[in-house]
């Protein structure tokens, strides 16, 4: 049984339009063990970020609605709004997020309102009508399943870091045509994509924002339509538009889970803010084709110390440059013989022959008898 505790203060909050809302204009706190239920819209004009306990929503009749100015922070925060529970402002939890009834709507238009998910905050009940219908903003240094969806359509997508670095990642998804997006700036067009894959759906996708590297696993539904995409599972890959190279680059399949009409894939390590937008995509189909493996870990453990490309026998006059996310060249070799292991060979560097830091390269193959293939692959050691 839940208690509710109800402290009328008129220099802290007040009630207007005959209680429609709880308005905070001062400072309020949720004590350990205290909990506080919500009937009506809250509006936080003061201080209430200074919580434990439990802040519940609850109404069977009608939507509801948190904004104002400053953002309420919960220890946990549980809600049951089968008409959803709107934000204009963003609101946090450190501790426990429990989806009863309904969906967090936040206004994809201003990207700046979220769910703020700190410390390392979990949840449980998410589903087709209980997820983010917007942004959700995670802080915390573990991999994190991001429950967001479009609509009554949930569909989750995780974030691996590297390491146990407290990092923030933004994310949302978007069941929408990527050539044409809603609200976010730009369009990233399928047309244009390197040349080592084939198709990029348009059916979907996801917009994730973060500075550190990670893995990110995309899931699908019968709605995603793979069957379109690939013949088969393991020519899927996650893709990601790279603003620095205009095209859709192959981020890679590191694993794939499930069937062509439910499952899940995880791509190479990425840097999430170097792409606009994540979806699906599929590699070229049939004998050879060129393929450039995304990841090198240079460490002299024996797997992925140099950059693999398969395939440069069928075009054995070719030229490889490498440059880093600023333009600048650091390794260019005619004829490649896949020896590159992370090292400059001193081309616009200030220590010649030196060894290049973790991070996101971009390459150039050209090729003399093809189209010439551009795009991205992570150097971690």
């Amino acid at each position: 049984m839940k208690y509710y505790i109800t402290i009328v203060l008129i220099s802290v909050f007040a009630f207007a339009k005959a209680q429609t809302a709880f308005h905070n204009f001062g400072n309020v706190q949720i004590h350990d063990q205290g909990q506080i239920g919500f009937h009506i819209d809250l509006i936080n004009d003061g201080d209430f970020d200074n919580n434990l306990g439990l802040a519940g929503f609850y109404n069977q009749n009608n939507s509801l609605t948190i904004s104002g100015t400053n953002e309420p922070i919960f220890f946990d925060m549980e809600v049951d709004v089968p008409d959803d529970l709107f934000f204009e402002v963003s609101t946090g939890v450190t501790n426990f997020f429990d989806f009863i009834n309904g969906r967090i709507i936040t206004p994809r238009n201003t990207i700046g309102v979220t769910l703020d998910f700190r410390n390392n905050g979990i949840y449980t009940g998410e589903g087709d009508n209980t997820h983010v219908d917007g942004y959700i903003n995670n802080a915390g240094d573990l991999d994190f399943r991001f429950p967001i969806g479009d609509d009554f359509r949930l569909r989750t997508m995780t974030v691996l870091p590297l390491d146990n670095t407290f990092t923030l990642y933004k994310a949302a998804y978007f069941f929408e045509d990527p050539n044409s997006p809603s609200t976010l700036t730009g369009f990233f067009n399928t047309d244009l994509f390197q040349n080592t894959l084939s198709i990029i759906s348009e059916k979907e996708y996801w917009d994730l924002d973060g500075t550190l590297p990670a893995r990110v696993t995309l899931t699908w539904d019968e709605q995603s339509e793979i069957p379109i995409l690939a013949d088969e599972l393991s020519s899927l890959r996650v893709v990601g538009f790279s603003t620095a190279l205009n095209q859709w680059v192959n981020l890679g399949n590191s694993s794939f889970s499930g069937t062509m009409e439910s499952g899940e894939i995880t791509s190479d390590i990425i840097e999430p803010n170097l792409y606009s937008a994540l979806t699906f995509g599929s590699v070229l189909r049939g004998n050879g084709a060129i393929t450039v493996y995304t990841l090198i870990s240079p460490n002299g453990d024996g797997k992925n110390d140099t950059l693999i490309i398969e395939g440069l026998e069928t075009s054995p006059d070719n030229e490889l440059i490498l440059f880093n996310r600023w333009g600048v060249e650091v390794f260019r070799k005619k004829n490649y013989d896949n020896s590159f292991g992370g090292i400059s060979d001193g081309r616009a560097t200030i220590d010649g022959s030196s060894e290049l830091p973790v991070g996101t390269y971009f390459y150039v193959l050209k090729l003399q008898d093809q189209k010439d293939l551009a795009g991205a692959f992570y150097i971690n050691r």
